[in-house]
């Protein structure tokens, strides 16, 4: 059975920025509800770096569960704008990243990025700081 869409809300961090670093990931229906939450330590990263693995584990979960439609909804405008063609991305760090959130992202089918404020990502935070507290 495939699923029609789900929304992940995504997040990360790096304390220091370099610094340990983690990202979280919230998934949810279009009405809400909550499909899944995880997040993950990551290490020393960057700020930058941790937005994208942040993103790459959202892609991977819903390709694996066979999603064809995803909505990407984050805090950090320069991966929306990167993902939606806008923004180069110079960052030699980012680049390979970047090009495997395209492919996911194309494997998926459909799948949208939307800046919100960090005030609507407080869940993919709250999990961001529980991945960099472990990574500390």
């Amino acid at each position: 059975m495939t699923a029609a869409a789900v929304i992940a809300y995504i997040d990360g961090g790096a304390r220091g920025n370099p610094g340990p670093a983690g990202f979280g990931v919230r998934i949810e229906e279009p009405d809400g509800t909550l499909v899944e939450e995880f997040s993950e330590a990551i290490g020393h990263a960057t700020n930058n770096v941790a937005e994208y693995r942040g993103l790459l584990a959202a892609l991977d979960w819903a390709k694996t569960r066979g999603y064809r439609e995803l909505q990407v909804r984050s805090d950090s405008l320069l991966l929306v704008q990167q993902m939606r063609g806008n923004y180069k991305v110079k960052n030699a760090g980012l680049q390979p990243l970047h090009a495997k959130a395209r492919l996911l992202a194309h494997d998926i089918g459909r799948v949208t990025f939307e800046h919100v404020g960090r005030s609507l990502n407080a869940h993919a935070d709250r999990l961001a700081n529980a991945a960099m507290d472990a990574a500390e």
